[in-house]
């Protein structure tokens, strides 16, 4: 062989390496092996009203897809929608309201359409033992009675607000929260005697409070969207991730909690 020939040969097998070498690093950043499995970390911001549930859902996803890691940010859905607007690296976005995942899509930063994946009720969360005796809404305007409330631009803040017009019952909360773990932590500490919450979070808390179901209620249950980001540093472990909420394992975990399916 010729040295110009050798020199060719050369030359298309480093072009066929350095393709190669792309294609391998394209599969690590976006959370692929190259045969199907997700690998890598992937971040989920999610409604705190998840927090006992997916805490659960991550190390299930995990088992199920070895050499990932699942990092877990809960807040208000408001406040997780800003922050992803305003650039926040995450690869999924689970929200206790559709209004606050119409905020990231309407920003352009979802990937493809949100899909409901769970419904929540709002129930009284108050002391162990009930010792106010409260039964409905009603009591909760009762003289002395103090009241904790998520705030208006967050999901359980809106249901709350709902509720409580549907009843005609008038109340100024002594508090608002940001998130519903803040109004249900001013229960357990015995700062209010009541607070709207979810059903879910007051079931997760059962050794310290108890839930007073309502009627009107019913009029405003929350659904639950998820999607994966546009921007996600891991796109495959996104879309892996949502389809696995969605999931029978997963969604045997959310009934469990309380929640209820779409």
């Amino acid at each position: 062989m010729s040295g110009r020939a050798t020199r060719t040969v050369v030359a298309v097998l480093v072009a066929a390496l350095t393709v190669t070498g792309c294609g391998a690093g394209d599969d690590r950043a976006s959370g692929g092996a190259g045969d199907g499995r997700v690998t890598g970390a992937v971040t989920v911001f999610a409604a705190a009203s998840l927090t006992e549930s997916f805490t659960r859902i991550g190390k299930d996803f995990e088992a199920a897809n070895p050499g990932s890691t699942v990092t877990l940010n809960f807040a208000g859905s408001s406040a997780l929608a800003n922050q992803i607007n305003q650039g926040a690296p995450a690869d999924v976005f689970a929200s206790a309201a559709p209004a606050n995942m119409t905020t990231v899509t309407e920003a352009g930063n979802a990937d493809g359409a949100p899909n409901v994946f769970a419904r929540n009720q709002l129930v009284i969360a108050v002391p162990r033992g009930n010792p106010r005796q409260v039964t409905g809404l009603a009591d909760l305007s009762r003289p002395g009675v103090k009241v904790a409330l998520c705030a208006n631009q967050v999901p359980c803040g809106a249901a709350a607000r709902t509720a409580l017009d549907s009843a005609g019952v008038a109340l100024t909360p002594v508090t608002l929260e940001q998130d519903v773990k803040g109004a249900l932590a001013k229960v357990k500490l015995g700062e209010v005697d009541a607070a709207l919450v979810y059903r879910t979070d007051a079931r997760a808390a059962h050794a310290d409070v108890t839930g007073v179901e309502f009627p009107e209620s019913a009029r405003a249950v929350n659904d639950y969207p998820i999607l994966a980001l546009k921007d996600a540093p891991n796109p495959t472990g996104a879309r892996a991730f949502v389809a696995y909420v969605r999931s029978t394992p997963a969604q045997a975990v959310l009934a469990e909690a309380g929640f209820q399916t779409p």
